[in-house]
């Protein structure tokens, strides 16, 4: 028993620990360029906790401790715990709508003294990540059936739904890459094909009027009419199912759509998207905006427009360390939290975004190769939700800034600041490490 332990402390992979300190380290030196004030003592301030990257190192400290017991835990204690660890995940999720404090418009954290704030839609990723792997690789669980797939998609689909009402609505759509995880074991592809359908379709509702747009749609109901004429003939039920689609995409783009964009979100959400696609957004038609008594503020193109003139101002080799004009006169909202990458491309430029970028592709195919490789379904379809989750927030952070996605609060892995972030990001990857020591275990 002893000598198996050795050995499976012997097989943690050595190139993704080295890649997350050096990600950990970039963005304490990141969170330093947007904070540094000239003839501070930088050795103080970093000892003090009392700047937030002070604060990040000491997270960072947290995180070290943390990442050595879960390394040291065995890992058959994360399959048994895993409901559990899920259901503890939702009750915290649930008790922010009693004790949570509301920060930047949104009660989804918990208070936890000293300054510190914990927010459980971040940590529940790692909950539902574990519950999903439980799930999928019960022996009993047939995950061609529906009843299977309906389930799976509850426990992806419950934290995501309490995010939304938490005004969290970018947590939210991290917990629509658990689909992904769930293609890869067998979910029908046309599940996605529905899903990706569904999105052009609300981009194509933004982007032109809406009858323009119904006449298209039937314009190519009538061409697959003509194209399947013959397939119609023999089979009968080929034509209502044809009418029935257009039925639903023009109910979609002229009822649906607008709805949700008016009712359901927010102003500032609404404005978001659809600057997004080039196009201004009427507040007065959102029904939230009308019974708030605050006018709506237009900040969400100056943040994008202050991100964009940061990145670009880098140049090639960029402006160098602490020499960022735009960093340091502050004109970038929530630079170190949101749009902590626009620091970066300042301050070196495209060589060093590429250069920083190529560690995260190298980490996310590590990860990937680290899936392949376990012999246990539980340890593959968890790496493969750690992998989707980075994918997600990675390339939506990144686009965010440079004005490619609607801004919807989504933290840069590892380097934005947060002790929430970072402690999740942290164990998402060490309960991974702790998973693939073990992989010539069959975990269940």
């Amino acid at each position: 028993m002893n000598d198996r332990k050795k050995n499976s402390t012997q097989n943690f992979d050595a190139t993704v620990m080295w890649l997350y300190a050096i990600l950990v380290g970039i963005g304490i030196l990141c969170i330093f360029m947007v904070e540094y004030k000239p003839g501070i003592d930088v050795f103080q301030s970093f000892i003090s906790g009392k700047t937030n990257y002070g604060k990040q190192l000491i997270f960072s400290g947290i995180c070290v401790v943390l990442a050595t017991f879960i390394l040291l835990a065995d890992s058959k204690l994360f399959t048994a715990f895993a409901n559990l660890m899920y259901a503890f995940g939702i009750v915290l999720m649930l008790a922010t709508f009693v004790i949570g404090k509301s920060i930047s418009g949104s009660k989804s954290w918990i208070p936890l003294g000293g300054g510190f704030n914990l927010q459980p839609a971040e940590l529940c990723k790692v909950f539902t990540a574990l519950a999903i792997a439980k799930f999928l690789s019960r022996q009993e669980t047939d995950f061609t059936k529906l009843k299977s797939q309906i389930i799976a998609a509850a426990i992806a689909l419950m934290p995501a739904v309490l995010s939304i009402a938490q005004h969290e609505l970018g947590l939210a759509l991290v917990y629509l890459t658990f689909f992904i995880v769930m293609y890869r074991e067998g979910l029908p592809p046309g599940i996605l094909v529905i899903s990706f359908s569904f999105a052009v379709l609300v981009v194509a509702t933004l982007l032109i009027e809406p009858n323009v747009l119904a006449i298209l749609l039937t314009i190519i109901a009538a061409i697959t009419v003509y194209t399947l004429r013959r397939q119609i003939k023999r089979k009968k039920n080929l034509l209502p199912i044809i009418i029935s689609i257009w039925m639903i995409c023009v109910g979609i783009q002229r009822f649906v759509v607008p709805y949700i964009f008016n009712n359901t979100f927010e102003c500032y959400q609404s404005t978001r998207i659809y600057s997004m696609v080039g196009k201004e957004y009427d507040c007065s038609q959102n029904k939230k905006a009308q019974k708030s008594s605050k006018p709506p503020k237009k900040t969400d193109d100056y943040n994008v427009r202050q991100s964009i003139i940061a990145i670009g101002s880098g140049g090639f080799w960029g402006k160098g360390f602490l020499k960022g004009t735009q960093t340091r006169g502050k004109y970038v909202p929530e630079q170190h939290t949101d749009f902590i990458f626009t620091s970066l491309g300042e301050a070196f430029g495209f060589v060093g975004c590429t250069v920083f970028l190529g560690l995260y592709l190298f980490l996310l195919f590590r990860i990937v190769r680290i899936a392949e490789r376990q012999r246990s379904t539980f340890s593959r379809v968890y790496a493969y939700c750690v992998a989707s989750i980075l994918f997600f927030h990675i390339t939506v952070n990144v686009c965010m800034t440079i004005g490619l996605f609607p801004i919807i609060g989504i933290p840069l892995p590892l380097i934005s600041y947060g002790g929430s972030s970072l402690l999740t990001f942290t164990i998402l990857l060490f309960i991974l490490l702790r998973l693939d020591a073990d992989r010539q275990m069959v975990l269940r």
